[in-house]
């Protein structure tokens, strides 16, 4: 009752635009507050496919179904169910088109799409990483660049660097990083540690 009276309060003090933004952040902050148990339970795959069919998704052969249902899992699969629901989409009611093929080709395009992406971001990042270690080498005239505070500006993100080269090198298995610290060092620090390229 109290709230009532204060938003009707509010709705004559503020202009419209403010208000309906008023009202709005009091909403999120009652949402955002108000927190509920948990009570589903944990349904098994061929439990699932009545559930859907049943909210209207056609499925054409259930015991595939019910097969990508365990190996994919229910919950990274209802990310491609969700576009086949109708409005509100809250009442988890199907469209009268869905199909559970239709989610399984959005879910098989996705990670084909995200293959190909990653594919391409490592090519990306290994040229970076490349460019880095040849141009900035040789414009310093020094593989160990990376490990020199003279070439920082920010000591604090000089030594977040350091940090990181060393918990990436103490975790390595790698035999050419230790060929390299059991038979060189680094004129900078203390510890042994690689040039850039090698890092």
């Amino acid at each position: 009752m109290r709230i009532n009276n204060f938003v009707v309060l509010l709705s004559h003090q503020y202009p419209q635009s403010l208000f309906t933004m008023l009202k709005c952040a009091g909403r999120f902050f009652i949402y955002a507050t108000m927190k509920v148990n948990y009570a589903k339970i944990c349904t098994l795959s061929q439990d699932l496919i009545p559930l859907l069919k049943q909210r209207g998704l056609v499925i054409f052969d259930e015991q595939k179904a019910v097969n990508y249902l365990s190996n994919i899992g229910y919950f990274r699969l209802s990310a491609y169910f969700y576009p086949l629901l109708k409005e509100p989409k809250t009442e988890h009611l199907y469209k009268d088109d869905a199909t559970f093929d239709k989610a399984l080709d959005m879910y098989r395009f996705d990670r084909k799409l995200r293959i190909l992406l990653f594919n391409e971001i490592e090519k990306i990042e290994i040229a970076i990483r490349s460019a880095m270690n040849n141009l900035i080498s040789y414009a310093f005239g020094d593989v160990f660049w990376i490990t020199n505070a003279d070439y920082f500006r920010n000591p604090a993100i000089f030594t977040k660097t350091l940090t990181l080269i060393q918990g990436e090198l103490d975790r390595t298995k790698e035999e050419f990083i230790s060929h390299f610290q059991d038979n060189y060092t680094n004129p900078y620090l203390d510890w042994e540690n690689e040039p850039l390229w090698k890092v």
